[in-house]
């Protein structure tokens, strides 16, 4: 095992706990200089395919209720990277992140047509204008206006031609409805053909909001995997990855809470026949569908990564932080703290499966 500080080398053992638990425990010191990430003596680029930006002038155009998308978190400021982009460049250098995949969590879409149309061409235009500054660095998932599924396809296509566009972020529903609806399926057939990466980032449940209140931020920690779990779901039983069985999806937070109990699924329709549709004949067990899709690491321990690679595969996982919302700052390091992984497992999920699943240049 090694890691990007050279903490580990041969004949040196940690626990994995340890070894991360130190690197947490070190993030108030000043950071080391940038290196690369090496494993086994294999030089690795590290790819982030789940962090964040905002840009002003498309919160502007929401009047007021632009202010409220801002997150209350720390790292607000981080968010708004045309103010700095070398402050974002520091902070990925000191968690050993080569490359970052931006995406704006969809706030538009309760928009009429024109507002979201010209919030989605600044973004989209802000987003490959940073990518195209630094190909080496930015990579990102297009904005789209979902409510408008029509607009929506010739977004995406537009959008799939600009510097470093490797997908769009979709959120988790538009405004509570299943991009299992018929309405969506010509954006889906679209994203299929043109290997289109559709990232699914939720934004809790605004139904359940009386049940998220109370201490510990209920509405994220639980609501936001919760809004993925059901999203992922509704994909599998009502037949939309037989539909595309090509379409790359991509699941924020280790895919909610889906993995951690996905058995269960493969046994509801024997259990609730009259709960499933007869006309919806699955090529496949529901499990199976999850080793299809992509999750992102952003599972906070070691074990919890074990469980999701024994659910769906390492081939399915790519690294992910949630950044600039300081959930993982030492991204990489929690990987390689995972002894179950092997030396491959690792180097595909520190870059190489988002290299692959994006087609970035090797």
């Amino acid at each position: 095992m090694s890691t990007r500080r050279g903490l580990l080398g041969a004949g040196l053992a940690f626990c994995s706990c340890c070894l991360l638990d130190r690197a947490r425990a070190q993030s108030s010191l000043p950071p080391p200089a940038r290196r690369p990430v090496t494993v086994g003596g294999q030089r690795v680029r590290t790819v982030d395919t789940h962090s964040h930006c905002l840009f002003q002038d498309a919160l502007s155009l929401m009047g007021a209720v632009g202010q409220n998308v801002v997150p209350p978190t720390r790292g607000v400021d981080e968010h708004f990277l045309l103010k700095g982009v070398e402050g974002r460049l520091r902070s990925m250098d000191d968690m050993g992140v080569d490359m970052e995949i931006l995406s704006i969590n969809p706030f538009w879409c309760g928009t009429d047509r024109d507002t979201g149309s010209r919030i989605v061409a600044l973004q989209n235009d802000h987003l490959a204008e940073l990518c195209a500054a630094n190909p080496d660095r930015f990579g990102a998932f297009a904005s789209l206006t979902m409510q408008f599924p029509d607009l929506a396809v010739k977004q995406l296509e537009d959008a799939m031609k600009k510097p470093g566009i490797r997908g769009a972020a979709i959120g988790g529903s538009v405004m509570g409805a299943s991009f299992a609806e018929p309405r969506f399926r010509p954006l889906l057939a679209k994203a299929e053909e043109l290997g289109a990466v559709l990232f699914i980032h939720p934004q809790a449940l605004p139904e359940l909001a009386g049940r998220f209140v109370g201490n510990g931020w209920i509405s994220n920690t639980v609501g936001n995997p919760l809004e993925t779990t059901i999203a992922l779901e509704h994909l599998i039983f009502e037949g939309v990855l037989d539909r595309f069985p090509s379409l790359k999806v991509l699941a924020a937070h280790g895919g909610g809470f889906l993995p951690s109990y996905a058995p269960r699924i493969d046994v509801s329709c024997s259990v609730s026949p009259q709960n499933c549709n007869p006309g919806i004949v699955l090529k496949k067990k529901p499990t199976e569908y999850l080793n299809q899709m992509y999750y992102d690491a952003l599972v906070f321990t070691p074990e919890a990564l074990r469980h999701l690679v024994a659910q769906v595969g390492s081939s399915q996982i790519v690294l992910g932080t949630d950044f600039p919302i300081p959930w993982e700052l030492h991204p990489v390091d929690m990987v390689l703290a995972t002894p179950s992984l092997s030396q491959a497992d690792t180097i595909a999920i520190l870059g190489g499966n988002a290299t692959r699943l994006m087609g970035l240049a090797a």
